[in-house]
């Protein structure tokens, strides 16, 4: 099977290729700036690798990219980007979440030999945000637990589904530890592991992805966003602060008149 898969959902661009070689699976990958950086370099980075797998746009089986949730622009760029490709070499698409492609990467990375378990994986969204969903893994199968939603930092805990009894692994995974450890109140004896999604995980879970069908054709492959409004309007931020303004202002004590 032969593959291309890119993710820029997030500040780090990620692109590999895969295709078989003397009856062995081979991966050339790559990495850049990812986010509104990567549509200067993702074009030219994906040419380079395919030159170097020496394989042709019109060999590939299918064309997989990060579809979110993560960075609007990132988003718009990968999915225009295969939509393109797919079209000029009539080629399947195949969107891979990118919380899922993060599960997977922190798999392979934390924990190669586990067979059965559960991921909660977690990506900073800014604005005070953490995208967030749960998967558990049997052998090559993901399956959705939570769907990828937006959860804020101190809700997480109760959010978060326990870790299962019989599993052999279970962990929390992704970038928003450190952005928000101020905020996270984790249960205890659970691992977090600092991972992003990257093309060479979506190319381990394409297999059983196609399998069960879930390439689309280029004009139906869409970015999955979580969130509709990524910026706040000047009247929100003059709400906010004089909330927060209000909050740290001294309050009046007892028998004084504010």
């Amino acid at each position: 099977m032969k593959l291309l898969a890119f993710d820029t959902s997030t500040d780090a661009l990620s692109m590999a290729v895969s295709c078989l070689v003397d009856g062995e699976v081979r991966v050339w990958h790559s990495s850049g700036p990812g986010g509104a950086q990567a549509s200067g370099s993702l074009i030219g980075g994906l040419m380079d690798l395919l030159r170097q797998a020496d394989v042709r746009l019109a060999d590939l089986d299918a064309i997989c990219f990060g579809s979110g949730p993560g960075s609007f622009t990132g988003l718009r760029t990968a999915c225009s980007v295969a939509q393109g490709l797919a079209f000029g070499a009539d080629v399947p698409v195949l969107p891979v979440p990118s919380l899922l492609a993060l599960a997977q990467a922190a798999r392979a990375d934390a924990a190669p030999q586990a067979t059965q378990g559960q991921v909660t994986a977690l990506l900073d969204a800014r604005m005070e945000e953490i995208y967030a969903a749960t998967y558990a893994f049997a052998g090559d199968q993901w399956s959705v637990l939570q769907a990828p939603c937006l959860v804020a930092p101190p809700d997480l805990a109760n959010w978060a589904l326990p870790a299962p009894a019989d599993s052999d692994w279970h962990a929390w995974a992704g970038n928003a530890f450190a952005v928000y450890a101020d905020q996270l109140a984790l249960p205890p004896g659970v691992p977090c592991v600092a991972a992003l999604p990257t093309a060479q995980a979506m190319l381990q879970l394409a297999p059983a992805l196609l399998a069960a069908g879930h390439a689309v054709p280029a004009s139906q492959a869409l970015p999955l966003y979580v969130r509709d409004k990524v910026a706040k309007t000047t009247a929100e931020r003059a709400v906010e602060k004089a909330e927060k303004e209000n909050l740290q202002a001294p309050q009046p004590g007892p028998g004084t008149h504010a």
